[in-house]
């Protein structure tokens, strides 16, 4: 830790957060948020300088480029952390050690020091480092700079308690929530919705009319997180009035997140409503996730209606998680014809969700059988096979006999099988296939239908996040 105060001024300092600038690029890179941004209609960022990459690589600390080395990491549980042999070795994993083993007095000392740097990036590996030590002496040390007279330290020291979570947190945290610096204000209200303490919460709920847009979407967020119905009401009028659509945004996500079937009325008016997409997305989900009763209408019309992709794709998932079967109908033509293959896919398993075993399947999900989409047709086939309407079965078969997708086959087959397509003369068939997909499907077939659940399992996407 001693390097994070040697590094503080000098041409080394630059080149140290050059590595972690350029190295969290590769990470962004890895995730597909190019992708995400060209959809968005924003200009591309340039692509990696990897001469650069090296070039600020070279005679950087090693404990600085670990840390930036850590952001270059998979998703999910392969993060690439567990290789047993790295060019930096054993320091390859500080990171994770400062998170999970107590530092030593001097380097606690050291880092906390390093909070009044004038370096930015100094104080950023500062406090996260200070967030992963557990114990009474840096929250303590933290709690205590919360008085502390310069604005940017207070808001440190609110974001560094947020991290650690401390029960003796609270009552300074809520003090703080009325700072006349916003991102104290900000930082304060995050740091209690992650201490989930009821005790904050008329204070948080105050805030809902705080001048300033990230104070409020802070409040609101760590109201969405705490346990209680008590804030409801503030929150459906906070979807209705608030003037920003990122505050409005999270508001829903908020009632949502506490099932909050009070608000299915105002859900469904505010759905019809709302200008921004990024809310109506979020309202559809909220509706699909606290039940929505009576928010039917809302949902059916925005499928049918709304412009925008995420919130027709939306509205089919949540009428899946309502249970509303009167919707079957016209998931069938938004599965059949919508322009997006997401929303086309995610109305194809709401139909899956909602369709009784044995029902007869609607011709729009046979018809996607032969979507272009591998995904959508793969939604389609797990569907089919939930349904498991015998007269299904000639459009599965040919379906079979042109399918070149090996996820989609083994689908198919667990549709051909749910159906009733299991003779003796059809797994003969599908066990002499070229295709080991197939020949997989058809054991599967032959041990019984159970060996299907949940596999093939094509789960939606929905799932927008505050």
């Amino acid at each position: 830790m001693v390097l994070i105060m040697g590094i503080a001024r000098g041409p080394i300092m630059q080149r140290t957060f050059a590595v972690i600038a350029v190295a969290t690029l590769i990470s962004m890179k890895a995730a597909g948020a190019a992708m995400v941004v060209e959809d968005a209609g924003v200009a591309p960022r340039a692509s990696l300088d990897v001469a650069t990459l090296l070039s600020a690589a070279r005679g950087a600390p090693p404990l600085i480029c670990a840390m930036a080395a850590a952001s270059v990491r998979g998703w999910g549980w392969n993060n690439w952390s567990d290789a047993p042999a790295t060019p930096l070795g054993a320091v390859a994993s500080v990171r994770d050690a400062a998170r999970n083993e107590p530092l030593p007095a001097a380097d606690i000392d050291l880092l906390l020091s390093a909070l009044a740097s004038d370096d930015a990036c100094v104080r950023e590996l500062s406090i996260r480092v200070l967030g992963g030590q557990k114990g009474d002496r840096v929250s303590s040390a933290l709690m205590s700079r919360l008085s502390a007279d310069d604005a940017s330290m207070r808001e440190l020291a609110a974001f560094g308690l947020g991290m650690l979570q401390p029960a003796t947190a609270v009552d300074p945290l809520i003090k703080v929530l009325r700072d006349p610096s916003a991102g104290v204000r900000a930082n304060a209200a995050w740091a209690l919705g992650h201490l989930e303490s009821g005790r904050a919460l008329v204070t948080l709920v105050a805030l809902f009319h705080d001048d300033a847009e990230k104070v409020r979407e802070a409040a609101v967020v760590a109201a969405g997180r705490i346990d209680s119905t008590s804030s409801i009401a503030a929150l459906m009028r906070v979807l209705q009035q608030d003037e920003s659509p990122a505050v409005r945004r999270v508001a829903a996500w908020a009632l949502g997140q506490k099932e909050a079937r009070e608000a299915s009325e105002v859900l469904a008016a505010s759905l019809g409503k709302e200008s921004d997409p990024r809310v109506r997305e979020m309202i559809a989900w909220a509706i699909g996730n606290s039940g929505g009763g009576g928010a039917t209408s809302a949902l059916t019309s925005a499928l049918r209606r709304d412009a925008d992709d995420t919130v027709r794709e939306s509205a089919a998932w949540a009428l899946a998680e309502i249970g509303d079967r009167s919707a079957v109908d016209l998931l069938g033509e938004v599965a059949a014809n919508d322009k997006s293959s997401r929303v086309r896919g995610t109305a194809a398993w709401a139909i899956g969700q909602l369709q009784g075993n044995g029902t007869k399947a609607s011709a729009g999900l046979l018809r996607e059988l032969k979507d272009e989409n591998d995904d959508s047709r793969l939604k389609a086939a797990w569907a089919l096979g939930n349904i498991a309407d015998a007269s299904a079965l000639a459009d599965i078969r040919e379906a079979l006999k042109v399918e070149k997708s090996s996820s989609v086959r083994r689908g198919l087959v667990r549709a051909l099988i749910k159906s009733g397509g299991h003779s003796e003369e059809t797994l003969t068939e599908l066990l002499k296939s070229n295709d080991p997909s197939v020949r997989e499907a058809a054991v599967r077939g032959l041990v019984g239908n159970n060996a299907f659940n949940p596999w093939p399992w094509p789960w939606p996407r929905p799932r927008p996040f505050p």
